[in-house]
Order: C-alpha cells, then sequence, then structure tokens
C-alpha cells in the first residue's frame, strides 16, 4: 500500500463493561434484560453513537437484541470517557504483534 494514500477506516468500535452501579433493566418482548455492556461506535462526523446489550434478568442466554442507551448523564460521561481511554490505547498501539 502506498504510504501517500491513507487507509479507508470503516469503522471504529470499542465494546464497554457498564459499571455495576450504572446497570440498568429495559424489556424487549416480554423478558427483562439487565444492561452490562455498551457498543459505541465513532461515526464518520467524529460524533459518538452508543448501543447497550446485556443479559436476561430471570438467566439464560437470551437473544443478541441491542436497547437504546438512557439519556442520563453517568452513562454520557462514561461514553465519553470509554472513547478518550481507547484513543489512548489505540494511540500508543506497538504494531502487530
Amino acid at each position: 500500500m502506498s504510504s501517500d494514500v491513507p487507509p479507508d477506516v470503516s469503522a471504529l468500535a470499542i465494546n464497554v463493561t457498564v459499571p455495576e452501579a450504572l446497570r440498568w433493566t429495559d424489556t424487549r418482548r416480554g423478558e427483562e434484560f439487565t444492561l452490562t455492556t455498551l457498543n459505541v461506535r465513532l461515526l464518520a462526523d467524529g460524533s459518538l453513537a452508543a448501543k447497550a446489550y446485556g443479559r436476561p434478568t430471570a438467566g439464560g442466554r437470551g437473544a443478541y437484541v441491542s436497547f437504546r442507551v438512557p439519556d442520563r448523564p453517568e452513562l454520557a460521561a462514561l461514553v465519553a470517557a470509554a472513547a478518550d481511554r481507547a484513543a489512548a490505547l489505540w494511540a500508543a498501539h506497538r504494531g502487530l504483534g
């Protein structure tokens, strides 16, 4: 690959564990889920988008379905802090091992 042509990066995404104190529940198709993970994506315009995932509160594997992240300042702060941390980790990479 020529060094004067930048690679076309189509997506940047990170998975973030939601701390116990910030977890919440939501219902899908009559089943309650405890949301424990966020998938955060960096969009082409530089903004962030996030979806939440979790497990059925009653136990079991359940379906892999996404949930909206509630508009709560502490969750917005978690997303921003995770993006900053991911940026630092990417910037410090040491190449293929």
